[in-house]
C-alpha cells in the first residue's frame, strides 16, 4: 500500500520506539517525513537510512516553543507543506507525586500536554490553507486508569485525549481530522530499558506488551481514516474505563493486576537478564 504518497509527516519522538516505527512505515508507504527528537545522533543515522530524499532530521526540543515553529517551518521549507502531525514524543519519571521534583513534574507536562497542544496549534493554519491534514496524538491508557506514582503522566495523557477530542469537534468541517491513539505497555525503553524498569509499577506488565510496530500500524491507521481513537490491547481498554467509571471496581481490581503482574515482571527480568 503507499496511502501516503507525497504526504509530508512530522514525528516527534522520532529517533527511537514508536516514533521510528512510525517513520520508517510512513516511509515504506510513500510519504516524506520530518523526523524530530532531542538527540541529534540517532535522527541523522535513521534519515540516512530511510533515504535523504525523503527525510529531514530537525533536532527538536519541544518543550521549547521556538523550537516547535522551527520544526513546522523546516517541514514546510524542505517539503512544501505539512499533511501529517504525530505528536508521538513523550518524557515521565516515575514515583510519589508528593516527592516528585518540581522541575521533573513541569517536564512531564511541558513533553506531554504543552507541546502538542503547541505544535497542534502551530500546525492547523497550514493544514487549513492546504484544505486538509491530519494530527495523531499518542496518548495512553494510563490517560484512563489513574496509575499511582504516575500521577503527572496520567494526568498529561488524560488531557491530551480531551484536548483531542475537543479541537476535533471545533474542526469537524475543516478537513482537518484528529486522532487519538492509545496504547498500553508498549515494549521500549520507556517501560523495558535496564535505566527504569525496576521503577515500572507491577501493575504496567499485568497487560499484553504490545509492540511498536503495533502502535505504529495504529498511528498510520488513524492518519488514513481519521477515526476519533484506537487503543491496543482491546480488552485493557475496556478494562481501563471500567476502572476509571467505577471506582469501587478499581480497588478490587487493583491487588490483582498487581499480583499478576509483579509475577509477569519478575519472569520478563529472568527471561531478559538471565
Amino acid at each position: 500500500m503507499s496511502r501516503f504518497n507525497g504526504k509530508t509527516v512530522v514525528i516527534t519522538g522520532a529517533s527511537s520506539g514508536i516514533g521510528e516505527a512510525c517513520a520508517r512505515k510512513f516511509v515504506s508507504e510513500g510519504a516524506r517525513v520530518v523526523l524530530a527528537a532531542r538527540s541529534k545522533e540517532p535522527l541523522d543515522r535513521l534519515a540516512v537510512e530511510l533515504g535523504g530524499a525523503v527525510t529531514e532530521a530537525v533536532p527538536t526540543d519541544i518543550s521549547d516553543v521556538a523550537q516547535c515553529k522551527h520544526l513546522l517551518q523546516q517541514a514546510v521549507s524542505r517539503f512544501g507543506s505539512v499533511d501529517i502531525l504525530v505528536n508521538n514524543a513523550g518524557h515521565n519519571v516515575r514515583g510519589d507525586f508528593e516527592h516528585l521534583p518540581l522541575e521533573e513534574m513541569l517536564q512531564i507536562l511541558a513533553v506531554n500536554i504543552r507541546a502538542p497542544m503547541v505544535l497542534t496549534r502551530l500546525a492547523l493554519p497550514t493544514m487549513r490553507s492546504q484544505g486538509s491534514g491530519s494530527v495523531v496524538n499518542v496518548a495512553s491508557l494510563a490517560g484512563r486508569f489513574p496509575l499511582d506514582e504516575e500521577a503527572t503522566y496520567s494526568a498529561t495523557k488524560f488531557a491530551l485525549r480531551i484536548f483531542s477530542f475537543a479541537v476535533a469537534e471545533e474542526i469537524l468541517d475543516s478537513g482537518i481530522r484528529i486522532s487519538v491513539v492509545s496504547p498500553g505497555p508498549v515494549d521500549t525503553g520507556f517501560i523495558t530499558d535496564p535505566s527504569v524498569i525496576d521503577e515500572v509499577p507491577p501493575i504496567v506488565f499485568a497487560q499484553p506488551m504490545s509492540t511498536a510496530d503495533e502502535i505504529a500500524d495504529l498511528v498510520l491507521d488513524s492518519a488514513a481514516d481519521g477515526a476519533r481513537e484506537r487503543s491496543k490491547p482491546a480488552f485493557s481498554a475496556k478494562l481501563a474505563t471500567l476502572g476509571y467509571l467505577a471506582p469501587g471496581l478499581r480497588k478490587v481490581l487493583m491487588p490483582l493486576m498487581n499480583r499478576k503482574g509483579a509475577r509477569e515482571k519478575k519472569k520478563y527480568l529472568e527471561r531478559n537478564r538471565g
